[in-house]
């Protein structure tokens, strides 16, 4: 019997050593470095906790998403968008062209194992991540297994986990409650007042989906944001801002883009929405904070569909009470509060991080750390960051990779628990 127990407890955690870097993330920013890797000939694992590719584009976006900026902005390395893809591809394209970029450069994430801690082996000079893994392979049963690696690319991106804020009285509201990201439609909202709580992209897109299925979304706005249209003089405003970088300092674009929006748009402010004292750009550089590209909320907000209205003070039932004393009935409340990095709960002892989970360097130098560790896909500029990185991050590898022969030896000597190679 004692055998018996002895022999599960190491099937329950089994360990692998890696024959290349580790990926935690099977979302675009960790397809883009294995894409990258394996056109460098530099074997790897990829890890993923849910059950496919992309969890978070299939799984927490609504139906009408579709990229904000040009495809070609948005495409990662090695492989464009398809030629007959629209300007801006809707979340069902974006996640085909995923997929197809997955099977293009054949690689193939361990679905359903959830890293638990990741730790820099000081002794032996190796990354220990340990995971919980789950599914058909485990016959839906969980077990731990603990990887042994090089190096660990870090690809959890910027929105691994929806942030719900503390509010007053939420509790005791009695109306439906979610985050945007379970959001999908306003279909089942038809004929209902809805709280949308949040005034980025996400927050304004929500509202305006609302209004299209004839609810009647009221949007809280509680700071400053920076609202352009998508495109100017049918140019895309990224694409002209970024045109404009190459000539101009950061200061004199947005002064620029806020013209030129003025001009098209009007003054938000008329309307509740304040401008931040810093431009669109050196805002998103200095903070991170992602101007809103208008597709018609504004113009519903104008009419009234949209109603705008200041913070939060507390919920009471079946309704909000608002921070400028205002009480007003409503029958759901969607929180459109953003999301954070979960790289904080898992990994350890590192010092490329900060406390929010971000790299300390500022774009594009905090891609690397020490000991082999690697961040991909936290630059706080979408997808284009994610490619950039992902480029980066595998050439660095491979540099390493075709200089050094196999560690076998020091992994052997420090880790005779191992029992299978990857």
């Amino acid at each position: 019997m004692a055998q018996m127990s002895g022999h599960r407890e190491i099937l329950k955690r089994r360990c692998r050593l890696v024959n290349g870097p580790l990926i935690v993330g099977a979302g675009p920013s960790g397809l883009a470095v294995g894409a990258c890797l394996k056109e460098l000939g530099v074997p790897f694992v990829i890890l993923e906790r849910s059950n496919s590719i992309a969890s978070l584009w299939r799984n927490r976006t609504y139906d009408r998403l579709k990229l904000h900026l040009p495809k070609q902005f948005c495409q990662l390395p090695k492989l464009p968008f398809p030629d007959d893809f629209p300007e801006y591809p809707t979340r069902n394209q974006f996640i085909g062209y995923l997929e197809s970029y997955a099977a293009h450069f054949e690689l193939s994430p361990r679905f359903n194992e959830t890293v638990q801690s990741a730790k820099y082996d000081d002794t032996c000079g190796m990354w220990r991540v340990r995971t919980t893994a789950s599914g058909p392979e485990t016959a839906n049963r969980s077990a731990e297994v603990e990887y042994i690696c090089q190096w660990l690319a870090v690809s959890t991106g910027e929105n691994a986990e929806p942030v719900i804020p503390e509010m007053e009285g939420l509790r005791k509201f009695g109306g439906q409650v979610i985050h945007a990201s379970d959001y999908r439609s306003g279909e089942t909202y038809q004929g209902k007042q809805v709280l949308v709580v949040g005034c980025g992209n996400s927050g304004m897109e929500v509202c305006l989906d609302l209004c299209h299925h004839k609810s009647f979304p009221v949007m809280v706005v509680r700071d400053s944001v920076h609202v352009l249209p998508r495109e100017i003089f049918r140019k895309s405003t990224f694409e002209l801002a970024v045109f404009l970088m190459k000539w101009f300092p950061v200061k004199v674009v947005d002064k620029i883009l806020l013209a030129l929006s003025r001009m098209i748009l009007g003054n938000t402010e008329r309307y509740g929405l304040k401008r931040p004292s810093l431009g669109p750009l050196e805002l998103k550089h200095m903070q991170g904070k992602t101007p809103v590209l208008d597709i018609g909320a504004l113009r519903k907000i104008k009419s009234g569909d949209i109603k705008v209205v200041p913070g939060v003070k507390g919920f009471l039932h079946g309704s909000v009470e608002l921070v400028d004393g205002r009480v007003i009935d409503v029958d759901s409340v969607i929180l459109a509060t953003g999301y954070c990095s979960n790289v904080p709960s898992w990994l350890q002892d590192t010092d490329l991080f900060n406390k929010d989970g971000f790299p300390k360097q500022p774009f594009p130098s905090g891609w690397k750390g020490k000991s082999g560790l690697y961040a991909v896909g936290f630059t706080r500029r979408g997808l284009s960051g994610a490619s950039h990185d992902a480029v980066q991050v595998a050439e660095d590898i491979s540099r390493v990779w075709k200089e050094e022969t196999r560690q076998a030896k020091h992994i052997v000597a420090c880790h005779r628990r191992c029992i299978s190679q990857i």
